[in-house]
């Protein structure tokens, strides 16, 4: 049995929270930070509170969760429920109860000098190493795309 624990990352970002949440969320912008983690990925659904969303690769395995909590500018947290393999979605497998439900949590704290990102993520250990090596590229790519646009 795999136990979750949380990570978490942060970036200082030179950029209105709403600008830094907007472009986080935005189905471009999205596609274009996230391609630290699988290139091509991308997301269906809504952001809204209590709504589902996939998260997928280009291939359309990825993730099933639903918005635990949206908080405009603020506060997002995703509540992971399970994968999609091969256009299934499996959120009743011994695999995926071992860790389901799982937390992606991004807080907005507004600073002196713009945004303060705060990422925790709960992982399981076959997914730690690439969380830690992916996110501070993907917070760089974001925080780069906030601060030139």
């Amino acid at each position: 049995m795999s136990a979750v624990k949380r990570i978490q990352f942060e970036a200082e970002i030179q950029a209105p929270a709403a600008k830094v949440y907007d472009l986080m969320i935005g189905e471009a912008s999205y596609q274009d930070w996230t391609s630290a983690f699988v290139e091509g990925s991308r997301f269906e659904g809504s952001w809204k509170q209590g709504e589902r969303i996939r998260f997928l690769s280009p291939n359309g395995d990825g993730m099933v969760s639903e918005i635990a909590e949206n908080q405009l500018h603020e506060f997002i947290s995703i509540r992971h429920l399970g994968y999609i393999v091969n256009g299934e979605e499996d959120t009743q497998s011994e695999a995926v109860r071992i860790w389901a439900p799982a937390y992606e949590n991004y807080t907005f704290e507004v600073t002196r000098k713009g945004t303060r990102l705060v990422v925790d993520q709960d992982v399981t250990e076959d997914f730690e190493d690439h969380m830690r090596e992916a996110w501070p590229r993907a917070l760089e790519r974001l925080k780069i795309m906030c601060e030139s646009k």
